[in-house]
């Protein structure tokens, strides 16, 4: 009886400190790749400020051929809107929205993921040697979850390996055309 309660006191300090050590943890994350495209970013632009256009280079779409994907608004620029679900875990069920548009520059996003939370996204533009330097970013606050703070350690692998193979579709996409 002594052995199982000592096994059960050093599993509850263990959950204890483990959770404690979750408050250390930043409770924002944040993820960017970026790549340099050998085009001007008027011709890039256009694949970033559409919710439409990104389903020629999206890094999501090939997990799940039975996606189902829905837009409203504008065709391009604030208030474009994607809402899409998938039974595959990898793609989800979301809504994204253009909240921000500066032709030729920026485009910024906001995610809703349902119960697994919000975020936002960025596109940056910026005119460089041999073309233009794109720039995808990922934001989002973890709050006071410490399990979300702990998983937050693990986002730049997850969404990082997308977003470069996101900009290598685009990179493709835009000089090959």
């Amino acid at each position: 009886m002594k052995l199982i309660f000592g096994l059960l006191k050093g599993f509850a300090i263990v959950v204890v400190a483990m959770i404690a050590i979750a408050f250390l943890l930043p409770s924002n994350v944040s993820v960017s790749r970026s790549t340099l495209i050998a085009a001007p970013t008027e011709e890039i632009f256009p694949y970033v400020n559409s919710m439409q256009a990104t389903e020629a280079w999206s890094p999501w779409l090939a997990r799940d051929p039975d996606v189902v994907m829905t837009y409203e608004g504008p065709e391009a620029g604030v208030g474009n809107t994607l809402r899409w679900t998938s039974d595959d875990p990898s793609v989800g069920t979301g809504i994204q929205v253009i909240i921000a548009s500066t032709p030729n520059e920026r485009v910024d996003t906001a995610l809703d993921f349902g119960p697994q939370g919000l975020a936002n996204a960025y596109f940056d533009l910026a005119p460089a040697d041999g073309g233009t330097l794109v720039t995808w970013g990922f934001e989002t606050d973890l709050g006071m979850n410490p399990i979300a703070r702990w998983m937050g350690l693990m986002f730049d692998g997850w969404i990082g390996a997308d977003y470069e193979t996101g900009l290598a579709n685009l990179k493709a996409l835009v000089e090959g055309g």
